[in-house]
Parts: structure tokens; C-alpha cells; sequence
């Protein structure tokens, strides 16, 4: 996510995920007034944009091949983070004026950026931040975080964590979670999704980037459960604006925003109520992971 210092101006704000429940029903809202640069290390065309009254964040575009789906996924499991106490940079929604990034000379971005018109998805630019190692920077992530971020994973099917893709920021020596697009995939195929699927383990948890320096998962999964209750699921649910509910990616399976919601927050009920597959699954997924870890050279002699 580290880009290069000479576009645009420096953060000089806190990111502290610091948005309290009260707050959550109105993320803030802000005009994009200048394309600082593309992110091209995912498929989306994420880009640094600075905005009129936030100063810089990371946009996901609506008009991006993963479609309006994405941007809720976005915002379903930054709010959820933050309700977790999970550390999540600040959240907003960026408004794409029709005259923006038109001096834009890729033909690519001016196309994405035509698509997007409109309210799209922001998290808060780390300036400086570098992607998560767990060879580097391990020791930022304590064993109880990193369980309670493979619980938060896997109760959203998250595939998105993984060595290879970790989406973990270090910034001030402190881990930040970023892009949670493919978070929630049920929701690209709602008629198909019935208690079954609903209740489904997650077995792509196995790749998780966190498994093997995990604490014990089942240590706190009661409390991470206790802690989503319907109220604080639908108050997550009702912050998705009426404006990305509508996109017909998304209003061609229910009739109104009410109902769209509603699917949304008897999904993640339903996947809390116990027993919960995806906790099982995580449990054991962290034992393999811990079993399979190479005993370092010194310790072999």
C-alpha cells in the first residue's frame, strides 16, 4: 500500500479506528477531489485519491470488475471489525463527481472512473505502511489478536488472508486489517444460499496467514459471539447506503432495500447461533498449522 511520496500530501490525521457504535449509522462522506495514484497490486484498481475535507484515502470503485458487491463486503466487515475492537484503519464513503480524474491519461482509469460515479467505498491511506510478514513482523500480532482475526475470517469466509495476499498493514508498529471485497461471497448468488450453506464450515480458513502463531481459538469465540448480537448486526447493516443496496447487481434478488438488509442480517445470525462449523473449523485448522511449522536450523543440532 506504500506509494511513492511526491503525488500528494502527507497524512498528518490519527487513523485510530476509533468510530463508536453511535457513530456507525452515518459513515462520513467524502468528495473525491484528486486521483493520486492507482494501486495496482489487486484486480480492483484501488487508487489513492485525496478528498475535499478528509485529506487521503484508498478508494474502491464501484465501476471495478467486482462490481457494487465488493464495496458491501467492504463496509459489512470494516464495521463488524470495528465493533470487534479489531484494528481497522478509518472508514468513509467517497462521492465520485462526473468531473473527476478526467485529465486522467489512462484509458483504463477513465473508464473505471466513469463506472463510479457516485458513492464508493474509502479507507484512511497509511503513509508508510508495509504489507505484513510474518517472518518481519510477527511479533506485532499477539496470539490472542491473531485468533480473534482467523474467528473474524472465518465467520465471514474470508479468503483473503494468506501469506500470499495477507492484507495486513503494519503502520506504526501497529497491524492494520485492509480489503475485505471477497469477504461474505454467498452474497454474489443469494438464491442458492439456504441453512446448509448458511451453517457451512470455511475450509479455505486453512491458508490464514495468522494460523500458526494463533491462541486458542475456542478461548474466545464465546465473546467475540456475545459481542454480535441481531442490534449490532442490523445497526452494521443499516450503515450500507441505500445507494449501493440499489445497484442491479445487488436489488435483482429482493424487492426493497428493507428485505435486502434483512437477508444480510439472517445471514450472519443464523451463521453465529451454535454450534458454529466455522469456529470448528478453525480450531483444527490452527492445529494442523501448528504441527506443521518447520523447527528452525539452531534448533535441529
Amino acid at each position: 500500500m506504500t506509494i511513492g511520496r511526491d503525488r500528494g500530501p502527507t497524512l498528518v490525521r490519527s487513523v485510530a479506528a476509533t468510530v463508536s457504535s453511535a457513530d456507525m449509522s452515518e459513515l462520513p462522506v467524502f468528495t473525491a477531489a484528486r486521483y493520486v495514484q492507482p494501486l495496482r497490486e489487486g484486480g480492483s484498481l484501488p487508487a489513492v485519491v485525496d478528498t475535499d475535507a478528509g485529506g487521503l484515502f484508498v478508494a474502491k470503485f464501484r465501476g471495478a470488475g467486482q462490481g457494487v458487491k465488493a464495496l458491501i463486503a467492504e463496509l459489512v466487515a470494516g464495521l463488524l471489525a470495528l465493533e470487534l475492537g479489531l484494528p481497522v484503519p478509518e472508514l468513509a464513503l467517497i462521492d465520485v463527481p462526473e468531473s473527476f480524474g478526467k485529465s486522467e491519461p489512462d484509458p483504463e482509469i477513465q473508464d473505471l472512473l466513469r463506472a463510479s460515479h457516485g458513492i464508493n467505498f474509502g479507507i484512511r491511506y497509511l503513509d508508510g505502511a508495509f504489507n505484513f510478514d510474518v517472518s518481519a513482523a510477527g511479533e506485532f500480532i499477539s496470539p490472542d489478536l491473531a485468533a480473534r482475526i482467523v474467528w473474524f475470517d472465518a465467520f465471514l469466509s474470508n479468503p483473503d488472508r494468506t501469506h500470499r495476499n495477507p492484507n495486513l498493514l503494519i503502520w506504526n508498529r501497529e497491524p492494520w486489517l485492509i480489503d475485505h471485497g471477497a469477504a461474505l461471497y454467498v452474497h454474489h448468488d443469494w438464491p442458492s444460499v439456504d441453512k446448509a450453506k448458511t451453517r457451512a464450515p470455511f475450509p479455505l480458513i486453512r491458508s490464514h496467514v495468522l494460523l500458526s502463531g494463533s491462541g486458542e481459538i475456542d478461548d474466545v469465540d464465546a465473546e467475540i459471539a456475545g459481542s454480535l448480537s441481531t442490534e449490532v448486526i442490523e445497526r452494521v447493516i443499516a450503515a450500507v447506503p441505500d445507494t449501493l443496496l440499489s445497484d442491479a447487481s445487488v436489488a435483482v434478488d429482493f424487492p426493497d432495500f428493507d428485505a435486502t438488509r434483512r437477508r444480510y442480517v439472517s445471514y450472519l445470525t443464523a451463521r453465529l447461533e451454535s454450534p458454529r462449523a466455522f469456529v470448528e473449523e478453525a480450531i483444527a485448522a490452527c492445529d494442523r498449522a501448528r504441527r506443521s511449522v518447520p523447527i528452525r536450523l539452531a534448533a535441529r543440532r
